[in-house]
């Protein structure tokens, strides 16, 4: 037996979920602040939304290169060695990104930012993984869930109370530099230790591409993810275009990013725990895959709707959206220990970093159609995909992970 029993609520799993608050607090206060901290720096209503767009893809690209780096560090140093590096660097690009004064510096912070934030999420869920028994993984990935939507919930209300932007970037980073603090005390997976003493190949990003089943596998765990950043990424965090051009007066992307990140909690929390009760990965990812459709066709019905039903839409999208931890969990449990850390990093950032694609898929649709039309379109084709993808996946709900590849 490799590794001794640890509780839902100890250390590593409490470390693990509080570096989730902390990457979707920077995630969720990037979205917030992006109109009012760009108009600050004196740009047009117009040059707002291009820059925004510019921005969004910059980080999303910082994080699929990060995810890839961190990927193979955390096979190749350890779990823990990722985790403290990923939330320094972000943290001091967090507090960074206070002083900025001109969109350039902002670019170059917020892909620093991205490249930092990529090792979080992956790192937590692979080394809780490892420590945990395999009936409580899935209510571990649902602890830190909970805790990523209240990171996210945190940066909302402080904007609603502080409205100083560059202020909150500094209590971002500093929020991220205490957490180091708490990471000293926890051990590395047990499990990883003896693969790492072992003569397996560690970290081999190349494996990926070696082998069309691994292949196949890596791919399906990537585009599982899609319809949560379609919705994240396009759908609410330009809520305030969707509004204009549906006739809905007053939307804010910044209280639609809250309602969607309340829904996500809460989805977040039933996906954890449905896919415990069933004892299946898939089946809650489907059910959860079937509220998306219902509320991304609801989203798109509610022409001259009222403001407060396009935010209850929002929380609705969001819900569906809450398997962003059960679908991570689902990719770690599909590797084996020489390879884990670089699929479940990676993967979530490859998701992530599918962003600035589908932004530009959604501008070239933009240019044959209408604004709502190219977004429906785009998501049509993004579940489709989801769904094509999981229908393969294999169920991994109480696999064993002591298997290197």
């Amino acid at each position: 037996m490799h590794k001794k029993e640890f509780g839902l609520l100890s250390l590593p799993v409490i470390v693990a979920a509080l570096g989730f608050f902390v990457d979707v607090f920077d995630l969720l206060l990037f979205g917030i602040v992006r109109k009012p901290s760009l108009r600050e720096l004196g740009l047009s209503d117009e040059a707002i939304l291009s820059e925004g767009e510019l921005l969004l893809s910059v980080q999303m690209t910082g994080m699929m290169l990060g995810g890839i780096v961190w990927g193979i560090l955390g096979d190749k140093k350890g779990r823990l060695k990722v985790l403290f590096g990923s939330i320094l660097l972000y943290s001091i690009a967090n507090i960074a990104n206070g002083f900025v004064q001109t969109t350039g510096q902002y670019s170059i912070i917020r892909f620093i930012a991205g490249f930092g934030l990529a090792g979080e999420l992956g790192a937590g869920i692979t080394l809780t993984s490892e420590i945990l028994a395999k009936e409580k993984r899935g209510l571990a990935a649902t602890v830190i869930a909970v805790c990523g939507v209240l990171g996210g919930i945190s940066a909302a209300l402080l904007y609603s109370g502080i409205g100083d932007w560059r202020m909150l970037y500094f209590i971002g980073g500093g929020l991220g530099l205490a957490l180091l603090i708490l990471r000293i005390a926890v051990a590395e997976s047990s499990m990883y230790d003896t693969v790492k003493k072992s003569s397996v190949q560690l970290g081999n990003f190349l494996q990926f591409f070696t082998s069309k089943e691994r292949f196949n596998r890596y791919m399906r765990g990537i585009l599982i993810g899609l319809p949560v950043w379609y919705i994240i990424g396009i759908l609410v965090s330009f809520a305030d275009q969707f509004g204009n051009r549906m006739g809905i007066a007053g939307v804010k992307p910044g209280d639609a990013l809250m309602y969607q990140y309340i829904g996500l909690g809460l989805g977040d929390i039933c996906a954890g725990l449905l896919s415990n009760a069933w004892k299946s990965r898939r089946k809650a990812l489907f059910v959860f895959y079937a509220v998306t459709i219902l509320f991304m066709i609801l989203f798109f019905v509610q022409d001259h709707s009222s403001l407060a039903w396009f935010y209850f839409v929002c929380g609705g999208l969001g819900f569906g959206a809450g398997i962003s931890v059960l679908y991570i969990t689902t990719s770690a449990e599909q590797f084996g220990t020489n390879l884990r850390a670089s699929a479940s990093i990676s993967i979530t950032n490859m998701v992530r970093g599918f962003t600035p694609l589908m932004l530009l898929c959604f501008a070239q649709l933009r240019k044959l159609t209408d604004y709502v039309s190219a977004a429906w379109i785009l998501g049509a084709v993004v579940m489709l995909i989801g769904i094509v993808a999981l229908w393969f996946t294999e169920e991994s709900f109480g696999k064993d992970l002591d298997f290197t590849e």
